[in-house]
C-alpha cells in the first residue's frame, strides 16, 4: 500500500485575533472554538486515517516550541519552524522535499492548520477519496466545501465532470476557480449547484506535485533543491531554511500552482466546516442569549445586544450595559473593545503596535 503523511500549514502571524491572539501563539494554538488548541484538534481528526509518526507541520520559527507543547504526540523531527513567512507556495515545496525525503512513492495531504470541523470521520472519509484518487491517477486532488450560504469571503471551485468512483465517492475534474465574489454573485454560485467553497485542502502523489513544482515554479523549486540536497550531506534545516528561504518568491499555492494546473479534481465534503478567519465568525460556535449575545468567560449583559464577549480570566467580570455590536475580548494584559464591523481592522492595532518599541511586547 503507498504510504500516506499529512503535512499541516500552521504559520500566520496572530492579528485577526488579537488580542487573544499573538505573533508568538495566533489562532491555531489557541481554543478560539472548543476547549483544545486548534491545531491539536486538527491532529486529533487525523486519528484512524495516518499515524502521528507521520504528521509533519509546517510553522514558524517563533511558534515551534508552542507547537509540540499544545500537540506533543508529533515528532518534533517533523515540526519545521519556517524562519520567516513565504506563503503557501513555499509551504507546499518545503513539505515535498520533507515527504520525498521519507518516501519518494508517497503520497501526502496538504491542511490549514485551524479550520472548525465536528465531524472528524466525516473529514477522514473525504480525505481517504481524496488519497485514492490521487494514487490512481496523476492528478492534484482538493476538497470543496459543499457551499451553505453566499459567502463572499471565500474562493469557490467549480465542479467539472466526473473523474470515477473512489473509496465510495465520486470525485469529479475541476472546471474552474474563481476569487471572492461579491454577494450577487455568490448567490448565483449557491443556487447553480455546481461552485463550492475552497477550503486550501489538498491531496497528491509526490511525483504529481514535484512536476507541477518543476513546470509551474521553477526557480522556488530549484532553490528547495539546494536545501534537499543541504541535508542530504547532513546539514541542519534551520541553517539551510535560515540561508535560501529569504530569496524565495511569496506566493500562494493557488496562483502559483492550482490555478494554473489542468489535472486538479475535487472531492466534495462530507463533513461541516468553518475557517472561523475573525472574531465575528466565533459567536457561530457558541450559543447566544435571547437578545444575540454569545459570551465566553465571567460576564454580565444588561439591556444590550448581539455583542461578542471572550475571556479565559474567571476571576475578572466583564459587565456591558446598553450596548450593541461591540466585540470585547480581555487578556491579562490587553483588552479589545471594537464594532463587529471593524473586525476586519484589528491587525492595524497590531501593526502599530509593532512600530512601537515600548508595546511591541503586545503584537
Amino acid at each position: 500500500m503507498t504510504k500516506r503523511y499529512v503535512v499541516i500549514m500552521a504559520g500566520g502571524r496572530g492579528e485577526r485575533f488579537w488580542p487573544e491572539s499573538r505573533l508568538a501563539r495566533p489562532k491555531q494554538l489557541l481554543p478560539i472554538v472548543g476547549e483544545k488548541a486548534m491545531l491539536t484538534q486538527t491532529v486529533d481528526r487525523l486519528k484512524g486515517l495516518v499515524d502521528a509518526s507521520d504528521v509533519f507541520v509546517i510553522t514558524n520559527a517563533e511558534q515551534r516550541d508552542a507547537v509540540l507543547e499544545v500537540c506533543p504526540a508529533l515528532d518534533p523531527a517533523k515540526v519545521i519552524g519556517e524562519p520567516m513567512g513565504r506563503d503557501t507556495a513555499a509551504a507546499v515545496a518545503l513539505a515535498t522535499v520533507l515527504v520525498r525525503r521519507e518516501d519518494p512513492n508517497a503520497t501526502f495531504a496538504m491542511l490549514p492548520a485551524d479550520a472548525v470541523i465536528h465531524d472528524a470521520e466525516g473529514l477522514r472519509s473525504t480525505l481517504a477519496t481524496a488519497f485514492e484518487a490521487a494514487e490512481a491517477n496523476s492528478v492534484l486532488a482538493t476538497v470543496g466545501i459543499t457551499a451553505s450560504f453566499p459567502a463572499t469571503g471565500y474562493g469557490y471551485i467549480q465542479q467539472g465532470d466526473v473523474l470515477g468512483e473512489y473509496a465510495s465517492r465520486t470525485v469529479f475534474n475541476v472546471k474552474r476557480f474563481v476569487e471572492k465574489p461579491d454577494l450577487e454573485t455568490a448567490q448565483s454560485y449557491l443556487d447553480s449547484g455546481d461552485y463550492f467553497w475552497n477550503a486550501g485542502m489538498f491531496v497528491w502523489s509526490v511525483s504529481s506535485i514535484v512536476a507541477e513544482l518543476e513546470k509551474s515554479t521553477p526557480s522556488l523549486w530549484s532553490a528547495l533543491q539546494s536545501i534537499d540536497q543541504g541535508l542530504a550531506a547532513g546539514e541542519g534545516i534551520d541553517p539551510l531554511l535560515a540561508e535560501h528561504y529569504p530569496n524565495l518568491e511569496k506566493i500562494s499555492v493557488d496562483y502559483a500552482i492550482i490555478e494554473k494546473a489542468t489535472n486538479v479534481v475535487m472531492v466534495e465534503s462530507g463533513f461541516d466546516w468553518d475557517d472561523v478567519g475573525d472574531w465575528p465568525a466565533v459567536e457561530r460556535h457558541y450559543p447566544s442569549d435571547d437578545s444575540g449575545n454569545v459570551a465566553r468567560g465571567l460576564t454580565e449583559i444588561q439591556s444590550s445586544s448581539n455583542n461578542i464577549v471572550f475571556s479565559r480570566d474567571e476571576d475578572h467580570l466583564i459587565a456591558l450595559l446598553g450596548v450593541k455590536d461591540l466585540i470585547v475580548v480581555k487578556t491579562k494584559d490587553a483588552t479589545l473593545v471594537c464594532h463587529k464591523d471593524k473586525a476586519q481592522e484589528i491587525k492595524k492595532i497590531v501593526q502599530t503596535l509593532g512600530a512601537k518599541e515600548a508595546l511591541k511586547k503586545l503584537t
